[in-house]
Formats: C-alpha cells, structure tokens, sequence
C-alpha cells in the first residue's frame, strides 16, 4: 500500500494494469490497497475509461510513514512526555500528532499502541506552562544552526519589553521552559515575542555543553537575596539534594560552598534542612534566624 502511494506520488493518472505490474500483485489487491488509502483521508481519484486507473488530487503529497513497533512506541511517548514536561509548543500538538500517528498504523500496531497510553502513569504531574510560539522556537533553533544573529523583541519578569539583537547557541528544554542560550546570557522563549532572522552571521562556535551553560545562567540569575551555604560532603552529594539550575556548587576541602539567589528566603530553610547534611550559613544573616526558626518548629512537633 505503501508502495502504491509512492507511485500515485509520482504525478499523473496510473493504469491499474500497470500499477499491478509494478507491484507485482493482480489488479484486484490494487484496487484493494486505494480503497485502504482512501479510508486514512488521502485523496486517491479514481478515473474511469479506456486509459484509466488511479492518480492523486492535484498538489497532495505525503512521504510514506514506515515505522516498527519499537520505533512506534518511541515516538508515541517521547509525544507524550514531551506535552507532560511542559514542551510542546502547542496544548493540542501531541494529541493531534498522536491521533495522525494512530490513524496510519497498521491497525494490531494501533491497537496495542492505544493500550500502552490508556493504561500508562507517570510519577511526576503534567506542568502547566506559558504555551510557546512554534515558529519563534524555529526560528531561533534555524539561527543557532545556521550561526546567525536575530533581533527580538523580549519581555523580562519587570514585563519591560526591550529589543535586542542575539547570537543563539542554542534551545535547552529545562523544568518545563525552552530556554534560549547565547555567549553572554539566557533568555526565556516564552517571554520572547517576536523574532526575525539577520544577514550577520556567526563566526564563534558554540559552547560544546549548553545545559550546563545555561543552568548556570540561572543559578546566577540577580533575585533579591543572594545565599551562600557551606555544606559537608561532596559535589555530587549535595547536587542529587537540590533541583538542576538552583545553585553553584564549589568544592572546598570537606565540604562545600553553595551559592544562589532568591526572591524570598521562607522556603529556603526547608531547603537546607532537606540535605540532611551539617551546613554553616554565610550571607545573609537572616536566612540564619529562619533556619533557627524552622529548627524550633521542628522541635516542638518532634515533641508532640
């Protein structure tokens, strides 16, 4: 079936006869296999008389979709995880891909696809997020490979719009955001909202890690209070406590300095405690008087 379409893909009206011929099967299974185009939507015609067969209606082309049932399962949730991690440009993009992706399967491969989504579960909630503009998203990634520079029109968290022009390194999915890394700074996607390709072009390369380049852009970022803490134990210790982009972590002799900024300091104290490692506060001062605080509470119920 797949064959025959790559044919009728071809242009033209095609005898049955000679599709036949072609796919190497009688003029009855041609038949059979239009009638099953038809049935997923593509537009297969059907011309009658002494030269006819089957053609295309004018200007309708579809690249064949041949997938195995691992590869069916791979797209199907990475389509999935994708509108769950908050990356989908679009509320409705996964569905609608899915449903595509369903609607040409062969039907036992559909069937037990249909399955696996109406019986699987996720540990982690759907994170609901600004929706993206999918032609800014390609915009932007078009440049970083082309090493190109855009001008955009960007919104910070002030809500003050400014227009600036970048050199994009790249796009990082990260906590439900795309991010968009340059050499100097991150920019959030969705607080960018327009964008237009530039004749300039790039001559620097890109950083060879742009998660970490950008995860270190965020724990960077200048909120209202900056908090240094020392912590006992390691590098990896202390970072499989906090969540990725919170803080810098710099190594000491035995222990460890951790760095970050925040808006507010009330949910920090139950931060530190969640280490569940001796720490020192260095600055500021009355995130020591806080964790104090928390430390009583905690005492006090302890006690009942």
């Amino acid at each position: 079936m797949l064959a025959l379409l790559e044919l009728l893909q071809g242009g033209g009206t095609r005898r049955v006869g000679d599709l036949a011929e072609r796919l190497g099967v009688d003029e009855r299974t041609v038949r059979r296999y239009a009638e099953h185009l038809v049935e997923l939507d593509i537009p297969v015609r059907s011309v009658r008389g002494r030269y006819g067969g089957y053609r295309l209606a004018p200007g309708y082309r579809m690249p064949p979709l041949m997938l195995t049932d691992d590869e069916a399962v791979a797209v199907a949730l990475g389509l999935v995880v994708g509108r769950r991690a908050g990356l989908v440009p679009e509320s409705h993009a996964s569905e609608s891909a899915l449903a595509k992706l369903r609607r040409v399967l062969p039907t036992r491969l559909a069937d037990r696809l249909g399955a696996l989504l109406a019986t699987s579960s996720f540990t982690a909630p759907p994170r609901s997020t600004t929706a993206v503009d999918t032609d800014l998203l390609l915009t932007i990634a078009e440049a970083a490979r082309d090493r190109r520079t855009v001008e955009i029109t960007y919104v910070d968290r002030r809500s003050i719009s400014t227009t600036r022009t970048i050199a994009p390194d790249g796009v990082v999915g990260h906590a439900g955001h795309w991010y968009v890394a340059t050499h100097d700074r991150t920019f959030r996607l969705d607080r960018i909202t327009s964008a237009s390709l530039l004749a300039a072009t790039i001559s620097e390369p890109a950083p060879a890690d742009l998660p970490s380049t950008v995860l270190r852009s965020l724990a960077t970022a200048p909120w209202a209070h900056k908090i240094s803490v020392r912590v006992q134990g390691s590098v990896d210790d202390v970072q499989r406590k906090l969540p990725l982009g919170l803080a810098l972590i710099t190594p000491l002799d035995a222990e460890v300095r951790v760095e970050f900024w925040a808006e507010r300091l009330d949910w920090v104290p139950a931060l530190l405690a969640g280490l569940d490692r001796p720490f020192v506060v260095e600055e500021p001062l009355e995130l020591r008087r806080l964790v104090a605080e928390l430390g009583a509470r905690l005492v006090d119920w302890a006690d009942g």
